[in-house]
């Protein structure tokens, strides 16, 4: 009796125990399945958002793209090779050359646009319209208009064009500053002028710095030639940003996307409407990003900031006394956390503007304002180089230096420094050059030979000595690690 007890028992506790082994693994495949549930449908989307997406086409007069044997390429091609910067197949002579007046429109490239208005305004990308002689925007509906161009703005690779019509569909715009990493996109645009395509992906990475004036969107959407200038779209169907760019090696997509925040891109679409072109602040600085080990061995703490490699002579920050080698950390109070935030910064301050920039100097913060001026093409940097000596022995740190003579500090607007002679072992580990002019040692301006080999000598033993450096017009700091 006892027996048959304890096997009912058994049995009892084997059949709990297998009971609740079942109840777990349901409960652990639970969440598998309302993820599985919760997977975006994105036809709502589409059928909503897709008609005031457009196809964007480009014409030429003057001259056609043929190859060797005179054949014309196909213009999805085309666009593909020239965006990305692979050349053509062929003879160049004989892929663009005059043709007559009289002779037909031929097609250049292709791309995207979404419709701003029901008026019909049109953003796209700057580059699907440069250079084009007419611009066809075709509907979903099939209809066909000839656009006008309002304004383009290479810096931002931002266009507006213009549509005579009304009624039209359009589009409703996001908040990219809302936008998370992880989150689902959609992208509707024309890849290889096949239109209306959509393709889905995540917001893999924000505020990537692949441009001067713009911290792009990184997704893994599939973007490709002729999806340039169409929507990055949120799951409301809001605009969030404008795909404009792909990282890849072979030309096509390799799950690298960028796009252009659509906040920043509305900034230049209303410049651009009002007056045809965006007005942008600036004050003649070169610049370079501060490194971990130099801001530490500099006394900055944290890499933050924006180096000055060079003030333009006469320029807004060189009359305000922004020199070579400082580090600009605030504009108007606004933290400059990378290089790539203070042309952002200064590009939207309007010219005119008197703006305080926070700078770090030989260990010390100073506050110093500056007149922001209207920005203007690029100049190219002038490099020199002084005629060389024989090497001298090498000297502390692995760095033979001369006095500059007067005629030099002239030349380069110096008032001290020394010119390295020749440089071997941790200098030269360190990036150092014969031909560069030392600025400054751990924070201390250097004004001669003798000053410079007794700081030197000094900082033998040390872990890590900073060095201002001069190379042509740009300076940089490197770090040099002695015993290394």
């Amino acid at each position: 009796m006892r027996s048959s007890v304890l096997f009912l028992h058994a049995e009892t506790r084997a059949r709990a125990l297998f009971l609740g082994l079942m109840l777990l693994t349901a409960l652990s495949a639970w969440p598998t399945l309302l993820r599985a549930q919760s997977l975006p449908d994105f036809t709502e989307l589409v059928e909503r958002v897709g008609p005031a997406v457009v196809n964007i086409r480009t014409l030429e007069r003057s001259r056609q793209a043929t190859v060797g044997g005179g054949a014309e390429i196909d213009p999805n091609v085309e666009e593909f090779f020239r965006r990305f910067g692979i050349p053509l197949p062929g003879n160049p002579g004989q892929r663009r050359g005059p043709r007559g007046g009289d002779e037909e429109p031929q097609q250049r490239g292709v791309g995207s646009g979404f419709i701003l208005s029901a008026d019909g305004f049109v953003m796209t990308n700057a580059h699907v319209v440069d250079g084009a002689d007419e611009v066809l925007v075709t509907l979903t509906d099939k209809r066909e208009f000839k656009a006008r161009i309002v304004g383009a703005d290479r810096r931002t690779d931002i266009a507006v064009v213009k549509l005579e019509a009304a009624g039209l569909p359009f589009v409703k715009i996001g908040d990219s500053d809302k936008l998370k990493v992880g989150e689902w996109v959609v992208a509707i645009g024309s890849p290889f002028g096949l239109e209306s395509t959509v393709t889905a992906g995540i917001v893999s990475a924000k505020q990537r710095d692949t441009g001067d004036y713009l911290p792009f969107i990184q997704t893994d959407v599939a973007i490709n030639p002729g999806n340039s200038g169409g929507p990055l779209l949120n799951l409301k169907g809001e605009v969030v940003g404008i795909n404009s760019q792909i990282f890849s090696r072979s030309g096509g997509y390799m799950g690298i996307a960028f796009a252009i925040p659509i906040a920043d891109a509305m900034r230049v679409s209303e410049q651009l409407r009002t007056s045809g072109r965006v007005i942008r602040g600036r004050i003649g600085v070169q610049i370079a990003p501060v490194t971990k080990e130099v801001a530490e061995s500099i006394g900055l703490g944290k890499p933050a900031g924006a180096l000055v490699q060079n003030a333009e002579a006469g320029g807004p920050a060189d009359k305000a006394g922004v020199e070579a080698g400082d580090i600009i950390t605030k504009v108007d109070g606004k933290v400059v956390e990378k290089s790539g935030d203070l042309p952002r910064l200064i590009g939207n301050t309007k010219p005119g503007t008197k703006t305080t920039l926070q700078i770090f100097r030989r260990g010390n913060t100073k506050d110093i304002t500056v007149t922001v001026a209207e920005f203007e093409a690029d100049k190219p940097v002038r490099r020199t180089s002084d005629p060389g000596t024989p090497p001298a022995p090498k000297g502390a740190l692995g760095l033979s230096v001369t006095d500059l003579n007067d005629a030099q500090k002239r030349e380069m607007r110096l008032r001290g420094g020394v010119r390295v002679e020749a440089v071997d072992g941790a200098a030269a580990r360190a990036g150092l050059r014969e031909g560069d002019v030392i600025l400054s040692m751990d924070n201390t301006e250097i004004t001669d030979v003798k000053q410079f080999n007794q700081l030197a000598q000094k900082a033998e033993k040390a872990k890590a000595v900073s060095v201002l450096v001069r190379r042509g017009e740009a300076v940089n700091y490197l770090v040099i690690k002695p015993g290394r």
